[in-house]
């Protein structure tokens, strides 16, 4: 079976970055949307992100446009929203699809190692955070509708 670390991503900026390069840092990986209900908790990502940063903390934002047509925008007008509307400082990623057959290979994993709802393996909607530890286990789904100030709880007992 693969690790986390085995994965990589492109970032908004068309930059290649491997999931190794944040081996020993706590991760929380959300898919995100700009056209949402939800929209708002990247104020509360950040927050995240800015109070545990220095204590190893990375929250990164894959936007995903299969909800609901909420996120239709390129990579770069998402990342350039999400900077100028709620300063996200953050890595964010480019457009990925989290379900069905062009799903990036991340969420694959993602979705196996950690289930939803009564099991269920799929992203329901914008907003589902995965929290991994600085091993690259994944510990723990959290629904979209879980603020991330809650998540703090969970952060909080992995950081050095």
């Amino acid at each position: 079976m693969k690790s986390i670390y085995d994965y990589e991503f492109k970032l908004a900026s068309g930059e290649h970055q491997a999931m190794a390069d944040f081996s020993g840092k706590v991760l929380l990986i959300v898919n995100t949307a700009s056209k949402c209900g939800f929209t708002p908790q990247f104020k509360g990502l950040e927050s995240l992100y800015e109070k545990y940063a220095d204590r190893g903390l990375v929250v990164i934002g894959f936007p995903c446009n299969q909800f609901a047509n909420q996120d239709p925008g390129s990579s770069e007008e998402i990342a350039e929203f999400c900077q100028l509307n709620y300063g996200v400082t953050f890595p964010m990623a480019e457009k990925v699809d989290v379900n069905g057959k062009q799903a990036h290979p991340l969420y694959r994993f993602l979705k196996a190692q950690a289930g939803g709802l009564l099991g269920s393996k799929n992203i329901k909607w914008n907003f589902t955070k995965f929290l991994v530890d600085d091993q690259g286990n994944v510990l723990e789904r959290f629904a979209p509708s879980t603020k991330p100030e809650k998540i703090a709880e969970a952060i909080e007992p992995l950081l050095a």
